[in-house]
């Protein structure tokens, strides 16, 4: 790597709010975090002392782990003078963020062997389309397949045949999977190779009146699948800012990403040079060089806190409420919805992309991008600056952006600002003073509220509930007209992690839509999950506790009064509530079948709460501090 771009001025102190967050959660999270480091740092220790790991396999052992390898890397594999990376893909052309994944396995094996190591693809982790999933039964499986992939992860590692990984993903729970897993194994450095977005297809803008028009039936099916297809159109991650890019955007400023690789297009020159140097760069930091940068060392409390300041200042998707929670509980750190409520205060939004705006990723990237946004981030002390990245020491290294000279790559860092006001601005001049998503708490719980896309009239609601248990029976409500003309609170329940693995209801969002131009005051209320893509309706989700877990949202009946108030992070029922029983239940293990559902029968019963990550593992970061 080149040496980072102009380092953040010694002047700039870090935002006191910033330092406070920080320190509370390096304070709560001192005995789980001094547990997780010593794991890592006694491995990390052995690691250094003898050499490659596969060195410590029996002969049958080893010989099973490189048989089927080529001659000049069998060679290599019998002896401990090269480091062993393993690759970690979540390939599969079905899903277009990952289908440029079916060509990495054999580019970074290239790469790696010509910067002195021998790679191998260790294993492959499923990755499911949420957007193939959304309505269905399927979709109900989503969230699982999180801690799933943590596992799968951490299969693949366990055949201690490696010194580094490079994690190949890119959507929604993938990313987040992967760095669970990838955090047990704290010791190794790793690196994530995105695949890159795919050129601009139908203006999102478009895209959303046409899902409109449809389900108010003013198109038919052939339109909207024209209209569908003209969007999602090619390889490479969906171009609106949802969860997929909010991952990416997120492993970027952890310093997981190498600087500006985050929105490059897939099948670009200079994509593939990035990933070629992703491979060097895993060989590079291995406890076998000079710049040895385990993975654990580098997510520590200052990494989430940067990713908690970036998520609110683009305003990212609502998901990482949970997954950053979980993610940092694989580290040996609590997070906290309170952590980001009080971080939301001081951080701007800086971003419009879609479902925020209309503009899309690929705007982003061309107004600046990650070099702009991290840039001036740093400069206005909302980023810590001193952290450990892929990239070497310091965040700095990110105000740079990659780019081809003579077919060399190189960075060269940005000293121009935003080139497009419409879609990043600086700190000084924010879209909005502060983040774009809001924690909610009050008699009914808490709750989380993502209201960059929210116009300001809509951010304080109080109408009658409308209850349902099923999203179906909403989406019939509307058809059937029962919603017109009337102001409501939609209060849709059982869709917790532990009712039926708290799907997103992002159809939801069209019909509701549809309610709120026509001037109704609509809102909705759930203990499920929203997409990332969702925005315009005022929504308080991930509703905790949920309804099946003892939440007060099963004591709410049609006709009690509900007041979400995004603007005071409030969210209330104006009934008293003393005396009532639980109304409906979410689905037995009995009737919870069909697409693969009663495989995951045992989630529903080990899984948190969305509060605390949502996550089977249980226990917060506790489990993960532990010392075997």
């Amino acid at each position: 790597m080149t040496s980072p771009a102009t380092p953040t001025p010694p002047g700039v102190p870090i935002v006191p709010a910033v330092a406070e967050v920080t320190g509370r959660i390096r304070e709560r999270s001192r005995e789980t975090r001094a547990a997780y480091l010593s794991r890592v740092r006694e491995d990390a220790r052995e690691l250094r002392e003898r050499g490659p790991a596969r060195g410590r396999l029996g002969c049958a052992n080893l010989a099973h782990g490189f048989a089927a390898a080529p001659a000049e890397d069998k060679i290599d594999l019998r002896g401990t003078a090269k480091p062993g990376v393993a690759i970690v893909t979540s390939y599969n052309d079905m899903l277009s963020a990952h289908q440029p994944y079916e060509t990495y396995p054999q580019e970074l094996k290239r790469a790696v062997r010509a910067a002195g190591g021998v790679a191998q693809v260790a294993g492959g982790v499923p990755a499911m389309c949420d957007g193939i999933t959304q309505g269905r039964a399927g979709m109900e499986l989503s969230l699982y397949s999180r801690d799933v992939i943590a596992m799968a992860t951490a299969i693949a590692l366990s055949h201690d045949m490696f010194d580094a990984t490079l994690l190949l993903g890119v959507c929604d729970k993938i990313v987040p999977g992967l760095l669970i897993g990838a955090l047990r194994f704290g010791h190794l450095p790793a690196i994530f190779v995105p695949a890159g977005p795919m050129t601009s297809g139908l203006p999102n803008k478009v895209k959303a009146r046409a899902r409109q028009h449809f389900a108010e039936g003013r198109i038919d099916r052939l339109e909207m699948l024209d209209a569908e297809a003209a969007s999602y159109h090619s390889p490479g991650t969906c171009t609106f800012y949802g969860t997929a890019n909010s991952n990416q955007l997120l492993m970027e400023v952890m310093g997981l990403h190498l600087p500006g690789a985050t929105f490059v297009n897939p099948h670009t020159e200079l994509r593939h040079a990035l990933t070629e140097a992703a491979a060097r760069r895993a060989v590079e930091i291995t406890a076998h060089g000079e710049e040895y940068t385990p993975l654990g060392e580098v997510v520590d409390e200052r990494a989430i806190v940067n990713a908690v300041v970036a998520l609110l200042a683009s305003g990212g998707s609502t998901n990482h409420t949970m997954h950053l929670v979980a993610m940092a509980a694989a580290a040996g750190i609590e997070l906290t919805w309170d952590d980001m409520a009080d971080l939301s205060k001081v951080v701007p939004l800086l971003t419009r992309m879609y479902p925020n705006g209309h503009a899309d990723v690929n705007h982003f990237h061309t107004a600046g991008g990650m070099a702009v946004f991290i840039g001036d981030l740093l400069d206005s002390g909302l980023l810590h600056a001193d952290v450990m990245t892929v990239a070497g020491r310091g965040l700095d290294h990110y105000r740079s952006a990659p780019a081809l000279k003579e077919g060399t790559l190189v960075w060269e860092e940005r000293t121009e600002g935003s080139g497009d006001l419409e879609v990043l601005r600086p700190v000084a001049a924010p879209f909005c003073a502060d983040g774009g998503i809001h924690m909610l708490s009050g008699n009914l719980g808490r709750a989380v509220s993502k209201v960059s896309a929210v116009r300001p009239q809509h951010l304080v609601v109080e109408a009658p509930a409308k209850v349902f248990d099923d999203q179906l029976d909403l989406l019939r409500a509307f058809e059937e007209g029962e919603l017109d003309g009337r102001d409501f609170v939609a209060v849709l329940r059982y869709q917790g992690p532990r009712a039926n693995g708290m799907p997103e209801l992002h159809k939801l969002t069209s019909p509701l839509g549809v309610l709120l131009d026509r001037g109704q005051k609509v809102a909705i209320v759930t203990d499920g999950r929203m997409s990332g893509a969702s925005g315009k309706v005022p929504a308080a989700i991930h509703l905790s506790p949920e309804a099946a877990d003892g939440g007060p949202i099963a004591l709410l009946r049609d006709g009690d009064l509900i007041r979400l108030d995004s603007t005071a992070g409030t969210l209330t029922v104006l009934a008293d509530l003393t005396g009532r029983a639980p109304q409906g239940a979410p689905l037995s293990d009995e009737r919870w079948t069909g697409t693969g559902r009663e495989l995951f029968a045992s989630f529903r019963r080990a899984v948190g709460p969305a509060e605390r990550g949502a996550s089977v593992f249980g226990g917060g970061a506790g489990v993960f501090g532990r010392v075997s």
